[in-house]
């Protein structure tokens, strides 16, 4: 289940509306019409023209069938209603029981204090996660920012003030032996290890979740913002403040380099023709 989130009021209209709005708009027809012609009221079009600047601010294409639309979620509402099971909602719209089942996990009304699954409230839900660009959770979260700080900084310690050390990591031998001014940091949490350890500290708290790819983004991405880009080196285990991708091998370079030449060949044919 999402966290809580927010109420703007009513929801807004899905996108198909509003799609079916910038259509008619494109036909050539005034936008207190063509408000009228999908079904909203006129200062709503008015607004709607207005805020975009005469010009459609989405894609005026059908989307792709990997999402549900707003008419499928009708029919999961009216199914999920007559007390249809999950499996039964899925055969009936022709999708998979996973899908069904994070709809109604993900989007059902929460207002009553119980999960109660409405079409427009869950295609406005759906709408909401789907913007982008989204807020880091690391930023909105201070709970969660402070719990992942702490194991990257290895800075838990026990009521007695000593420190708690992470998981235990393989014994140094050989050449797995770290650098000795990143050893320090071989006992402080991993991102992987942090994201795991979510679970087992909040089983029931949604809100303490996070992937150890969103951890990593805070620390190498600049504007992603929760965790200062200079405690990069100091909280990674290997002390490394670049994300460097892996390096190519000596096939992949002669192909880059093949590739290379015979565009570059191409190119000069085809100015000398």
């Amino acid at each position: 289940m999402r966290p809580p989130m927010r109420s703007p009021g009513r929801p807004e209209p899905s996108r198909a509306v509003q799609r079916d709005f910038w259509r008619l708009i494109a036909s050539g027809i005034t936008s207190v019409q063509a408000a009228e012609g999908v079904g909203v009221s006129a200062p709503v079009g008015i607004r709607w023209f207005r805020h975009a600047g005469g010009m459609a601010p989405l894609s005026l294409d059908e989307p792709s069938g990997r999402y549900l639309s707003f008419a499928e979620r009708e029919e999961i509402a009216l199914l999920k209603a007559q007390d249809k099971s999950v499996r039964e909602i899925a055969r009936t719209i022709g999708r998979a029981p996973g899908t069904i089942s994070r709809e109604l996990r993900r989007n059902a009304a929460t207002r009553s204090g119980k999960p109660v699954y409405r079409a427009v409230v869950a295609q406005w839900k759906a709408q909401q996660a789907a913007k982008r660009p989204k807020t880091a959770k690391l930023v909105d979260n201070d709970r969660l920012r402070e719990y992942v700080q702490d194991r990257l900084a290895d800075d838990i310690r026990r009521p007695d003030g000593t420190i708690v050390s992470g998981p235990a990591t393989a014994p140094w031998k050989g050449l797995n032996k770290p650098r000795r001014q990143d050893r320090r940091w071989s006992t402080a949490w991993s991102p992987e290890q942090i994201a795991r350890r979510l679970r087992v500290d909040f089983p029931d708290d949604e809100s303490m979740r996070i992937s150890h790819e969103a951890i990593y983004q805070s620390l190498f991405i600049e504007g992603r913002g929760a965790l200062k880009r200079e405690q990069a080196s100091n909280l990674l285990r290997a002390g490394l403040n670049l994300w460097r991708g892996a390096p190519l091998t000596d096939v992949q370079s002669l192909r880059l380099q093949a590739g290379v030449t015979q565009m570059t060949e191409s190119r000069l044919a085809a100015l000398v023709t």
